[in-house]
């Protein structure tokens, strides 16, 4: 037993506390993604077993869950290191940014790419901490070049702002093509 104690304390040194937590839910995640294959791809009779459309996105799947299986398995027999919520809730903090990403998305089409990209680029520059005036500058210049790259050089087809509707035609026209 003696020498399975270096090993463990090497384990505990290098392990995660919030690795079971992880362990469960991509577990949970690998099966509901194998209980949906027979939806999503098709078998069909027709064809040898290597051609079916749905027999690599099975084969994946199904190492997926026996991996995720056997992940669990070790997470559970690991010595448990404190610390594990406090580790899962820098993973949920981190979806914070995808649901400002998700109203940046359902913005630009009332506000316009230009004005919704300065004010989300000023926004998350706040929420990073970044407090000085010439940081704000930096990133509404950031901003607009974004902007331009995107749709002036890039020529990226993003729909108008509902908000330039109210800009004479003229202006309108050239907001719609490059803003």
């Amino acid at each position: 037993m003696a020498r399975f104690k270096g090993l463990q304390e090497m384990l505990k040194r290098y392990r995660r506390p919030g690795d079971i937590v992880f362990a469960w839910v991509f577990l949970a995640l690998s099966v509901f993604l194998a209980s949906q294959i027979g939806t999503q791809s098709p078998w069909t009779g027709t064809r040898q077993l290597f051609a079916q459309p749905a027999f690599w996105p099975t084969v994946a799947l199904g190492l997926m869950t026996l991996f995720a299986a056997l992940h669990l398995l070790s997470s559970s027999l690991s010595p448990r290191i404190a610390g594990r919520w406090r580790e899962v809730w820098e993973w949920l903090r981190a979806l914070e940014y995808a649901g400002w990403f998700m109203a940046y998305v359902w913005v630009v089409p009332q506000a316009g790419y230009l004005l919704a990209t300065i004010a989300f680029a000023l926004f998350l520059g706040l929420r990073a901490g970044y407090r000085t005036w010439g940081m704000f500058g930096v990133l509404a210049v950031m901003a607009v070049v974004i902007v331009v790259l995107f749709k002036g050089f890039l020529q990226v087809r993003i729909p108008g702002g509902a908000i330039y509707e109210i800009l004479p035609d003229g202006l309108r026209a050239f907001m719609l093509t490059y803003f």
